[in-house]
């Protein structure tokens, strides 16, 4: 394999950043890095990917498990130093743990290859980011993701109304009717035997350019013999308590803010996945429809039934839309 590192000079990458970065922002001497190792990898670090050079600006944050802004090292924001434009670069990184929703234990991997197999399958799609997977030179596959400038659903979502009763009654119609057509396309996975794996408000970005909501960041896969997609139909659930709830609701803040709320909560109510959270909102806003509260407990701690398929789950916020608009 002939060393990608050798094929621009320093006077060539030089003038290719000069291209897309300010005067007063271009590095004195260009550091082409080897891309085996992403620690090594900084910020002005030059990259070559399949002949094409990249300037690495910083590594992307992402909230994790109660963690704000935790850095992920292996996933860098650079320029594509031929077209100027801005791609996301992950790397291969690989991590393992188990978690448990109510009686179900699922194995969860980091797996790059899954990602790069589902970029192909999703590739024109505008429901999903875009990118390809190239190698590394320790021939790992390391994605190359189009940056979405956007809001994700979440800054969105807290964005709408006044009160709560306002967000409901004139802006939570057309948010559900958007988070069903994103529904539908991880139903185009789960059709194809793929799995999202890791399904969050903020992986679900509006695209400031054509408005479109769009899925990112499907490296994880998960395993569990008895339910094939029950993790991903857990995270759409969690979604749709935050986007109804326009936010989260928790007991926490109702016990400091509404007691008598509080009050009224039993542990049927809470969340399955995040038991701190409130599941049955029509106790918190009695205006919330049965027939939509119906389908959010099936995503509390109390439910005896829970969603099997995609399809299941739309048809019934189809209904729960035709009856909010009725």
């Amino acid at each position: 394999m002939p060393d990608e590192n050798s094929i621009y000079s320093q006077e060539e990458l030089l003038r290719m950043v000069r291209q897309w970065v300010p005067e007063g922002r271009v590095p004195r001497k260009i550091r082409v890095k080897d891309t085996s190792d992403f620690f090594r990898i900084d910020y002005d670090d030059v990259v070559v990917l399949e002949g094409v050079p990249y300037l690495v600006r910083n590594n992307e944050r992402e909230g994790r498990f109660g963690i704000p802004d935790e850095q992920k090292f292996w996933v860098k924001r650079a320029i594509d130093l031929v077209s100027g434009k801005v791609k996301i670069l992950k790397w291969a990184f690989r991590e393992q743990f188990h978690s448990r929703i109510g009686g179900l234990v699922f194995e969860c991997v980091r797996s790059p290859r899954k990602e790069a197999r589902i970029l192909e399958m999703v590739r024109g799609r505008p429901d999903f980011m875009q990118g390809a997977a190239v190698r590394d030179s320790a021939d790992n596959p390391l994605r190359v993701v189009d940056y979405i400038r956007g809001k994700t659903l979440e800054d969105v979502t807290l964005s709408l109304g006044g009160s709560h009763e306002e967000f409901f009654f004139n802006h939570y119609p057309a948010l559900l009717l958007d988070f069903i057509a994103s529904i539908r396309a991880i139903r185009y996975l789960h059709e194809n035997a793929e799995k999202h794996g890791d399904i969050r408000r903020d992986h679900l970005i509006k695209d400031k350019t054509t408005g479109q909501y769009r899925w990112i960041d499907f490296d994880y896969n998960y395993r569990h013999g008895a339910s094939r997609f029950g993790y991903d139909l857990f995270g759409l659930g969690n979604i749709l308590i935050f986007i109804t709830g326009r936010g989260d609701i928790t007991t926490r803040g109702l016990l400091r803010e509404a007691p008598d709320l509080f009050n009224t909560l039993t542990e049927d109510d809470l969340n399955i996945v995040f038991n701190a959270r409130v599941a049955n909102l029509k106790k918190i806003y009695p205006y919330i429809t049965d027939y939509l509260n119906h389908i959010l407990m099936h995503f509390s701690a109390g439910a005896r039934v829970y969603y099997e398929d995609t399809r299941e789950l739309i048809e019934d916020l189809e209904e729960a839309l035709e009856r909010l608009r009725g």
